[in-house]
């Protein structure tokens, strides 16, 4: 498919693995400029040498940011001074009892998942709106509205950012400037590869076993019945970062395999 999106520029937060960096894997394909960003210059070196690899041609940069600090977030917005697409994808979770989970592992879910993208967007947004073209999109998750017993803290950031999406769709009114979220289900990311290898050594099971297991038991809601794939999540923000979601703005597009009940 022809995303029309030659020269134009991206940064993909928390790119260097995971869902991120399938998206700038495809972004890179369709000749858009992408930002790789992570914590440290070896994440970010890596990534970017895998996706030259795979794509001589890819425009590739590095920008270094560590989200949980406020200072170096403003070091990063020093360098970058405009992007034609920003995913707020970067983001953290703990895996603990609400009565566990302490006021400072609230704050710092809130300020990485949540501070990220209200950053950034608050920095890049009146420049889309006054160039005339742009795209915000935000990676929420199928916690946002599920909420497992074991994930409040995070679950209550990615419902955060469905409310930041909407509000901040609402100011682009009558522009070719859109803001969405995505809510992607169980992914097959590297913490959940680690997940099931550490399960299956504990069950005394394969990890195909232990992923069965988790959606007959655990995410029963699931008509996939299957951990998504990086890549699939991508092909969903690659439409929303594209010119051909004109007529799509302030929406939630959920790619969770029907995890989430109803039909809105």
């Amino acid at each position: 498919m022809e995303y029309h999106l030659t020269n134009k520029t991206a940064l993909v937060t928390g790119s260097t693995s995971g869902i991120g960096f399938a998206i700038a894997r495809l972004l890179a394909k369709e000749g858009v400029h992408v930002i790789i960003n992570g914590r440290n210059d070896q994440g970010i070196t890596k990534a970017i040498t895998e996706l030259k690899k795979e794509n001589t041609s890819a425009i590739l940069t590095g920008a270094i940011a560590d989200f949980s600090d406020k200072d170096s977030v403003a070091t990063l917005l020093a360098r970058i001074d405009a992007v034609d697409i920003l995913v707020n994808n970067v983001g953290i979770f703990t895996s603990q009892s609400f009565a566990d989970t302490r006021d400072e592992d609230w704050y710092r879910l809130f300020e990485v998942n949540v501070m990220s993208g209200v950053r950034l967007s608050r920095a890049f947004l009146p420049k889309m709106l006054k160039k005339g073209w742009g795209r915000i999109i935000f990676i929420s998750s199928e916690c946002a509205q599920l909420v497992p017993e074991d994930l409040i803290a995070y679950s209550m950031t990615k419902a955060a950012l469905l409310s930041i999406s909407r509000g901040l769709a609402q100011t682009t009114k009558g522009t070719a400037v859109t803001v969405n979220a995505v809510m992607p289900g169980s992914t097959l990311s590297d913490g959940a590869k680690r997940f099931l290898k550490a399960q299956a050594a504990k069950e005394k099971q394969t990890e195909e076993e232990v992923a069965s297991n988790f959606f007959k038991n655990v995410r029963t809601t699931s008509l996939l019945g299957r951990f998504t794939s990086t890549e699939e999540i991508a092909n969903g923000v690659m439409y929303l970062a594209s010119p051909l979601s004109s007529a799509t703005n302030g929406a939630v597009i959920k790619l969770e395999g029907g995890s989430v009940p109803g039909i809105i």
